[in-house]
């Protein structure tokens, strides 16, 4: 598979911004993934590039959505920061001399491409703001079982 972790960073990065509805910095959102902050700008530099965030500098500046969470896909981050094929294809031509060398890169087409729509469609369909709602979701469920706990003991 070509899929690297940019896209996880990416959708991570919206999530926060969406979440602290605030400007963060590129150390704040390295913090949140554990990462350095030079690769977390190099994401947010090409999430800039797609129109998902905007960037002020300055005291005081940082990284905001620059669209409303509601109208950012995740395929909307995987494509801003993700290049080529989902699924890899042959590297080299295989034999056209052998029986399943000859079919099979016509085969692993049409296969990886309905996989790749399947995929597409999947990721336009969750928005970073549904992510959201489900991060303050998981926290509420932790607080209520944390309290649930403290007040057993």
């Amino acid at each position: 598979m070509a899929l690297s972790s940019r896209s996880a960073a990416a959708i991570h990065a919206l999530t926060m911004l969406a979440r602290w509805d605030d400007s963060l910095t590129s150390a704040e959102i390295a913090d949140s993934l554990a990462s350095n902050p030079v690769l977390v700008r190099r994401i947010l530099g090409s999430l800039r590039d797609a129109g998902l965030v905007r960037s002020t500098e300055g005291r005081g500046g940082g990284w905001t959505l620059a669209r409303p969470p509601g109208e950012i896909t995740l395929y909307d981050a995987y494509t801003a920061v993700e290049q080529g094929p989902i699924l890899t294809r042959h590297a080299h031509p295989p034999s056209t001399t052998c029986d399943v060398g000859r079919h099979m890169r016509a085969l692993l087409d049409a296969e990886f491409r309905e996989a790749e729509q399947a995929m597409e469609e999947r990721l336009g369909r969750t928005t970073i703001a549904h992510l959201v709602q489900q991060v303050l979701a998981k926290g509420r469920e932790l607080a209520r079982e944390e309290g649930l706990r403290a007040g057993r003991v």
